[in-house]
């Protein structure tokens, strides 16, 4: 019934407790979850988990944030997406909420250089981004602009900024996916957002282990708690939670080419 279109089940607070986690989604019908890479020495790990478990999937990328891993190729993308199991690049993105005193437009040249090897990738092996923006919308609009990212596609990840970003990314065709925090009482300016966009270009995601959604703010986050996200959504749609949860799974489906 839901689909987890986000989660890191690779990091160790995860991986560690899988098997049950994986009782516990089937217990809460979500019946799918999407698998993140952030670094490249982690993609065996993910991948690995979209090997042995059919409800998962993984991609391949490097997320903005992190510094002194391997940089790919865009080739070495290319080759790692060709794998059956890997429904897209990213995440990727731009980061600047941790400047530390650092000129975004000098000091931050790594991440865009990075952002656009990521996309250019996604062109040539035809899978869409998962994209992570943080205190960068702008500047992550210019790039995909800049790069032709309209013909990747994708989605922009656990979404906190202004309807004007959302509008564009969605003008360029991609999708807006809603993590916990659309659940937090402090959140109704997103949920204001969430109200403006149109149901087809929406996905709901846990980004496990973090953002853990109402009851469950503070803990560990897990694709079981997705259906909450989509409660809320729901409720801000005007639709019921049955109507939601097959929408946002449509959407996650034909956006990874999910079987």
């Amino acid at each position: 019934m839901y689909i987890d279109s986000h989660c890191h089940l690779s990091f160790p607070e995860l991986r560690a407790q899988l098997p049950q986690i994986l009782d516990e989604m089937k217990a809460a019908r979500v019946e799918q979850a999407v698998c993140i890479c952030t670094t490249m020495e982690d993609a065996a790990n993910v991948r690995g988990l979209a090997e042995a478990h059919a409800q998962l999937w993984a991609t391949v990328g490097v997320h903005p944030d992190e510094e002194d891993v391997y940089e790919p190729t865009v080739q070495e993308l290319v080759e790692q997406a060709k794998h059956p199991r890997i429904v897209a690049i990213g995440e990727t993105g731009l980061d600047y909420y941790r400047l530390n005193g650092r000129s975004i437009e000098k000091d931050m040249e790594w991440q865009r250089e990075r952002f656009r090897t990521h996309i250019r990738a996604a062109r040539q092996a035809a899978k869409p981004l998962v994209i992570h923006t943080r205190s960068s919308a702008a500047d992550t609009l210019r790039v995909l602009v800049e790069e032709g990212g309209e013909q990747a596609g994708g989605v922009f990840h656990c979404f906190t900024e202004g309807a004007d970003v959302a509008l564009a990314a969605v003008d360029m065709g991609y999708y807006i996916s809603f993590s916990g925090i659309l659940t937090f009482k402090n959140a109704q300016d997103l949920r204001d957002v969430a109200a403006q966009l149109p149901l087809e270009r929406m996905l709901i995601e846990t980004d496990s282990p973090y953002l853990a959604p109402v009851p469950y703010r503070g803990k560990t986050n897990s694709p079981a708690y997705v259906p909450h996200v989509a409660k809320v959504l729901a409720e801000v749609k005007g639709v019921s939670v049955e109507e939601l949860a097959e929408a946002t799974s449509a959407n996650t489906r034909k956006l990874f080419g999910l079987t």
